[in-house]
């Protein structure tokens, strides 16, 4: 049975979004707005820490579970947050979004800090709780001349790229078990922070 090295997988993702960020030429203004878009999107998690460091945690987190935890947390935040753009992109009001973006901060950085696993129907409600809050404001701040889609996508591309990175760096550092838990803290002591900010 073949192992994943996780931290290739997460040097691969880093270095196709290198590549792509070369930027095709576009010939037609439909497809400008579509890589423009999907630009914004890519950037759109590494610009803001609430979203950079909860989607990190996410990665680290499940790393402190066993199958299918481990995968299925990567795999539900991005469907969850997918959800949550599409709702704020048709107009859906949905209150309490930034309050759930830092409870995601705390809640996460915490679990990971007391190296607490939850069932697994457990901790994928709660992932996907957060991701829609994640999403929802990604969808919310999607700029005007993007196309859905291609925002849609680069933003699923980044959050993919940040969970594996999370993964990667826990379970290679799984023998410094406090590592992890100091970084669980750090993502804990952010969200306090954005609280009082």
């Amino acid at each position: 049975m073949q192992q994943v090295n996780y931290i290739s997988v997460a040097r691969t993702t880093a270095l196709l979004i290198l590549v792509l960020a070369a930027g095709p030429a576009a010939a037609h203004v439909s497809i400008e707005h579509s890589v423009s878009g999907f630009w914004a999107g890519v950037l759109h998690p590494w610009q803001g820490l609430d979203h950079l460091l909860a989607m990190l945690a996410v990665g680290i987190w499940a790393a402190h579970h066993r199958r299918p935890a481990l995968y299925l947390l990567p795999l539900a935040f991005p469907v969850m947050m997918a959800a949550g753009a599409l709702l704020a992109m048709n107009g859906i009001v949905l209150p309490g979004i930034e309050a759930g973006i830092v409870a995601s901060l705390i809640v996460l950085g915490l679990l990971i800090a007391f190296a607490i696993r939850m069932p697994v129907a457990g901790s994928v409600a709660l992932i996907s709780l957060f991701a829609l809050a994640h999403g929802y404001a990604h969808g919310a701040e999607m700029p005007a001349s993007a196309s859905a889609a291609a925002f849609g996508a680069g933003f699923l591309l980044s959050t993919a790229t940040l969970h594996v990175s999370g993964l990667a760096a826990a379970l290679a550092a799984r023998r410094w078990t406090l590592l992890s838990r100091v970084a669980g803290a750090a993502i804990a002591a952010t969200g306090a922070y954005l609280v009082l900010a």
